[in-house]
């Protein structure tokens, strides 16, 4: 028996959502106007939830220039930017990641913050995969200026059940099977070029393909002061794996539909979620 359209209905209203791209520099105060600029266009555009990218405040001239500029929690210039920005454009922000202070005062927590429409924080999640890349004269290691989380973080908004990961993250699946059914999944990143060509998209693809749910993913992308090239490609996909939006480089917004008929359709036609064993 093939489905019905009223087999797809949803309690959730569908809803437009953004991501935001930048090439951020090693300057808060600048990289906070680019931002707020951008979030602008998405509320302008209709979007209802904005992502930000991973270190939107901050791509320091070294990895330690972000332990500089970490922020207690709920409170600095940062935050306030988040809340203020939320509030003045009715929408969900998701900020991306910024640096917080942690147990170890030489390192910081890569953490996502997320405010509703009054600018009220209303969930926080601290990165729990960190990065670590050797080849040729290119080399990362998150662990030796980052902290790492523990605990995955989904939220509610009236359009979507949301759940929250980092860059890096994306290649762990089980922290999204962690998260439960979820309608839509965030990636704010800082893709390395070298790893983002190979890896990027098939990875957000696979997420969303084996979770049946949305991906926003929002990228750092282009060539930084400090020399770091991030490969960008912010993009939205949908449940079945398409991609609904990109933009290859630059600063930028993508912008897409959360779809909840198209999210029932997926799951009703191929019940992979249904059939765990696991």
């Amino acid at each position: 028996m093939n489905p019905q359209p009223s087999d797809f209905e949803h309690p959730l209203a569908n809803a437009r959502v953004a991501a935001v791209q930048m090439v951020s520099t090693p300057r808060v105060e600048e990289n906070l106007a680019t931002a707020a600029a951008l979030i602008a266009d998405a509320a302008t555009h209709g979007a209802r939830l904005v992502v930000l990218p991973e270190y939107f405040p901050i791509m320091g001239m070294r990895d330690s220039d972000k332990v500089r500029v970490r922020e207690q929690e709920g409170t600095g210039p940062i935050q306030d930017f988040l809340s203020n920005a939320a509030r003045e454009h009715g929408i969900w922000l998701i900020g991306g990641s910024m640096p917080l202070v942690s147990r170890d005062p030489g390192k910081v927590l890569n953490t996502t913050l997320v405010f509703n429409p009054d600018g009220r924080r209303v969930a926080r999640y601290d990165k729990i995969h960190l990065f670590g890349f050797q080849k040729g004269t290119e080399r990362y290691n998150e662990s030796a200026t980052i902290e790492p989380g523990s605990s995955p973080v989904v939220i509610d908004t009236p359009f979507a059940r949301v759940g929250l990961s980092i860059c890096y993250d994306v290649r762990f699946p089980e922290l999204y099977r962690a998260l439960g059914v979820v309608d839509l999944v965030v990636v704010p990143a800082a893709f390395t070029e070298v790893t983002g060509r190979s890896h990027w998209e098939i990875l957000l693809r696979a997420r969303a393909i084996e979770n049946q749910c949305y991906v926003l993913a929002s990228a750092q992308g282009g060539k930084h002061e400090n020399g770091r090239e991030t490969h960008g490609n912010s993009m939205l996909i949908d449940p079945w794996g398409e991609v609904v939006d990109r933009l290859p480089k630059g600063a930028g917004v993508v912008i897409g539909e959360i779809d909840h008929a198209r999210i029932a359709e997926v799951r009703a036609s191929l019940p992979a979620l249904a059939h765990r064993v696991m």
